[in-house]
């Protein structure tokens, strides 16, 4: 576990003392969609986890922030290997990641030989050394459309996002087990309340929401891809179905219309914070930036391996590789 922070740090002023080792460092700071307001409000980029990480490779710094979660900070250092990597809280992990251990998923693997292995990026860096082609719910529908339907596929770690993949697309993927808590946590009961409340709002959902929760949205997407559109829907009130800290982006965009939270079991969306993605604050940001550390740290064989099916997402979203290629692992 990280130590706490015992420091008095409540003399000094964060942001100008981010903005200070930011420069000293050279360090460019991300922040996803998912991090409290005051942190995307400072970071250098907000975004998706692999959108983050590219646009961090094409700078010319050299140390990532990454202020989100352990598997997006690995894959940050997976595409700049000659960078720093820091995470301000090293506990700062993902319940689809601590699903799906590598040691069982290669003995799952290796009980379906004949299955390719399509992996969320939602895991760690060994899962994605395992895997032919690692997936984001933006590229997820592009890149199976290309699989021929005689191919059999292992999809993990979200079993939701392969359901809903499965359903689209008439497939029948083996799935992993696993489930975002955040995810999980949304109440069909309460949400149906909510729409009678808000006659003709639209609901965004995240795939890795259950059944019960994508049937009643209006549009299903990528974080990404639901702030587009809340960007581009006629109505004025939206309501949303994935961590709620993507309604600041939102606001921002677009004050003048109303963003809605799916709620949880208890009326409320506050059990839909991801309690990972509040580990990271100012003061463990400023620290990670004082002290460059905690670091991700990668042994050269697993980055390789990681990276490779990480090419082969970006060379099938683009439509520059083979099908044929996909079994050569």
């Amino acid at each position: 576990m990280t130590a706490p922070i015992r420091e008095n740090l409540s003399g000094l002023d964060l942001r100008a003392e981010i903005d200070r080792l930011r420069k000293e460092r050279n360090a460019v700071i991300l922040a996803h969609y998912y991090q409290k307001p005051e942190i995307q409000d400072l970071a250098d980029f907000v975004g998706d986890s692999l959108e983050l990480s590219r646009k961090a490779a094409d700078t010319d710094a050299d140390v990532i922030a990454f202020c989100g979660v352990k598997f997006m900070a690995e894959t940050a250092k997976i595409l700049s290997p000659e960078k720093i990597v820091i995470l301000p809280d090293m506990d700062a992990g993902c319940s689809l990641e601590d699903s799906c251990p590598p040691e069982q998923f290669k003995r799952f693997r290796e009980a379906h030989p004949d299955h390719i292995a399509l992996t969320y990026i939602n895991c760690s860096a060994a899962v994605k050394a395992l895997s032919d082609v690692i997936v984001t719910s933006s590229s997820a529908e592009t890149i199976i459309s290309q699989i021929p339907e005689s191919q059999p596929i292992i999809f993990g770690p979200d079993r939701h996002l392969g359901g809903y993949l499965n359903r689209k697309f008439g497939r029948e993927m083996l799935l992993w087990p696993g489930v975002c808590i955040v995810h999980e946590a949304f109440s069909e009961t309460e949400l149906i309340k909510l729409k009678a409340q808000h006659p003709g709002a639209p609901v965004a959902a995240h795939p890795e929401c259950p059944p019960h929760i994508v049937d009643h949205a209006d549009y299903v997407g990528s974080t990404s891809g639901i702030l587009q559109f809340a960007k581009s829907f006629p109505g004025d009130t939206l309501i949303v179905a994935t961590e709620p800290h993507i309604i600041h982006q939102m606001e921002l965009a677009l004050p003048e219309k109303t963003f809605i939270g799916a709620p949880g079991a208890d009326g409320n969306c506050n059990c839909n914070i991801c309690p990972y993605m509040a580990l990271n604050t100012m003061e463990k940001l400023y620290i990670a930036l004082r002290d460059l550390e905690p670091r991700i740290e990668m042994e050269e064989g697993l980055r390789l391996a990681a990276r490779k099916s990480l090419d082969r997402m970006l060379e099938m979203a683009s439509g520059t590789i083979g099908k044929g290629d996909l079994g050569q692992r």
